[in-house]
């Protein structure tokens, strides 16, 4: 299966007018957003626990990165309330679920390997700082690595944001809206943009608060089949 393979292009979603598909397992389900292999995919998509579902025990062979959406996720370690952002490494494993429900964005398979650092961060009070280089916006660092640096960023009302990277971004609403090229992007819409590439964006009246990933695009790799 291939969904938004193309990594070339950019991918602009809203993404609740995307079906939610059955996963293998009743009471999850799952909007994909980019996918590049079967039930075990390189994947990126948002995924709903009904009430007192559950994944059974599983170990992330590509490692996992999840921000929690809405509700509470769950697992063995204990609870996520909606806002905490968590990095699982390769090799970690876990029984996961909700026994009041959530909703949560997740990445599967997009771990290097010698990246072990396994960390859970509380969007709602970490502290952003303001950027000296971009008027009206102001970050907090999540991770930063060779591969991949990843962000919070809140933009101010009519912030104008101009974003590049030479190894491509993508973004994720967590709250506010955003406009591109007279298009309206509002809470849990995702926006990817290729390597070398330049969007620019206009928070709304009420600003947003966005999750960045830079410089992870330019080296695709899937599970092997």
């Amino acid at each position: 299966m291939e969904i938004n393979a193309q990594f070339d292009q950019p991918v602009l979603t809203h993404t609740d007018q995307i079906d939610w598909v059955p996963s293998p397992m009743a009471g999850v389900d799952r909007r994909m957003l980019d996918r590049i292999g079967d039930e075990v995919a390189r994947a990126t998509s948002i995924v709903r626990y009904a009430q007192g579902s559950s994944f059974p025990e599983h170990t992330h062979s590509g490692g996992e990165e999840f921000i929690v959406l809405e509700g509470v996720f769950q697992d063995e370690h204990g609870d996520y309330p909606a806002g905490t952002y968590v990095r699982n490494p390769v090799g970690t494993h876990h029984v996961p679920g909700s026994a009041p429900g959530c909703t949560i964005f997740v990445k599967l398979w997009q771990f290097d390997p010698a990246d072990q650092e396994q960390m859970s961060v509380d969007l709602n009070t970490l502290e952003t700082a303001p950027d000296p280089a971009r008027s009206g916006v102001s970050s907090a660092v999540l991770a930063a690595r060779d591969y991949e640096h990843v962000s919070l960023e809140v933009w101010d009302a009519n912030a104008e944001v101009a974003l590049s990277d030479k190894g491509g971004f993508e973004l994720l609403i967590l709250e506010g809206t955003i406009t591109h090229d007279g298009q309206r992007y509002k809470r849990h819409d995702w926006i990817r943009w290729p390597a070398n590439g330049t969007a620019n964006f206009t928070a709304g009246a009420e600003g947003a608060k966005v999750w960045i990933k830079r410089g992870h695009l330019t080296n695709i790799t899937a599970p092997a089949k």
